[in-house]
C-alpha cells in the first residue's frame, strides 16, 4: 500500500505576527551547513596553505546568500513559471517554495565573482573552495521542497513500491515517485559524498569545482526520469524535460573543465 504524503503545515512557528516557514528553515539550515563545513574546510592542510580564513567564510557567505536567494528566484521565474510576471508581488514570496537551483548556481557564481574581485582572490580557487560546501544545503532545499509537497515525482509504474507515495494536494489518489527525496538523496548527499574526500587533497586548479558540477549535473539528469516535469521536449524521439536541458549544458562544460584542469600544475599554494 502506497504512503500518504503527511502534508505538514509549512509554517514551523508563529511568532506574534511572524509566521517561520519549514521551507525558510531549510534554506537557514543551509546557510549554517555552509559554515560549519567551511570552517572545517579552512582546516585541511592544502587550504589553509592558501591562506583561508573565518573571516573569508563569513563574507562569502553573505554573497552566497544573496546569489542563491536571487539568483534561484529569478531563475524560477525565467525558466519554470514565467506567468509570475503578470504578477510581479509573487516574485518576492520565496517562502511559499519555488526556487531554481540552476537559476541560484548561476547567482551564486557572479556573488563569489564580485566577492573575488573585492578581496583579489583568483575566481578558480574561490569555486574550489566553495565546491564541497554546497551540496548539503541543496539536499536541505530539497527537504524543504518535500515539507511543501512541491515537485512531486511521476506516476510509479508498481503502484505497490514500498516508498510510493499519495500527494492529497494533487487529489488524484496516484501513487508516485517521491523525488523531492530522491534528489535529496542522489543530487545531494550522494554527490556530497564523493566530492568531499576528493576535495580534502591538492588537485589541479577548477578541477573540485569542475567535478561538482558533473557530478550534480549527472545526477540531476538521471533523479528528472522521476520527477514530473515542469516542461518536456522530445529530441530525436526522446522525451528531455526542463531540468535534464539545464544540466546539459553543465555536463558537456564540466568534462571541458576538467580535461583543462588536468592539463594544469596541481593546485598551488600561497
Amino acid at each position: 500500500m502506497p504512503l500518504i504524503h503527511p502534508m505538514p503545515d509549512p509554517v514551523a512557528v508563529h511568532l506574534g505576527p511572524v509566521a517561520i516557514h519549514w521551507y525558510g528553515l531549510m534554506y537557514v539550515l543551509a546557510f549554517a551547513m555552509f559554515i560549519a563545513l567551511g570552517r572545517v574546510r579552512i582546516k585541511q592542510p592544502h587550504i589553509a596553505q592558501q591562506g583561508w580564513t573565518k573571516e573569508d567564510l563569513d563574507d562569502m557567505l553573505f554573497y552566497g546568500m544573496l546569489g542563491v536567494i536571487v539568483g534561484g528566484r529569478l531563475g524560477e521565474v525565467l525558466f519554470y513559471q514565467p506567468e509570475m510576471l503578470l504578477t510581479p508581488l509573487r516574485i518576492f514570496k520565496v517562502w511559499e517554495g519555488g526556487m531554481s537551483f540552476h537559476g541560484g548556481f548561476l547567482g551564486v557564481l557572479i556573488g563569489m565573482a564580485l566577492w573575488a574581485r573585492k578581496r583579489k582572490r583568483n575566481l578558480l580557487d574561490v569555486y574550489d573552495f566553495i565546491a564541497p560546501l554546497v551540496p548539503l544545503g541543496y539536499a536541505a532545499g530539497r527537504m524543504g521542497n518535500f515539507i511543501n509537497a512541491e515537485l512531486p515525482g511521476r506516476v510509479a509504474s508498481d503502484p505497490s513500491l514500498p516508498w510510493a507515495m499519495i500527494y492529497p494536494n494533487l487529489n488524484d489518489n496516484l501513487a508516485r515517485h517521491p523525488s523531492a527525496i530522491y534528489q535529496m538523496l542522489v543530487d545531494g548527499i550522494l554527490v556530497f559524498c564523493i566530492l568531499w574526500p576528493f576535495a580534502r587533497k591538492a588537485r589541479p586548479r577548477l578541477a573540485v569545482g569542475a567535478l561538482y558540477v558533473l557530478l550534480y549535473g549527472c545526477a540531476r539528469f538521471f533523479t528528472e526520469y522521476f520527477r514530473t516535469p515542469d516542461w518536456e521536449i522530445s529530441v530525436a524521439g526522446l522525451p528531455i524535460t526542463s531540468g535534464q536541458m539545464l544540466s546539459l549544458p553543465m555536463i558537456i562544460g564540466a568534462i571541458a573543465m576538467l580535461v583543462w584542469a588536468y592539463r594544469q600544475p596541481v593546485a598551488r599554494t600561497a
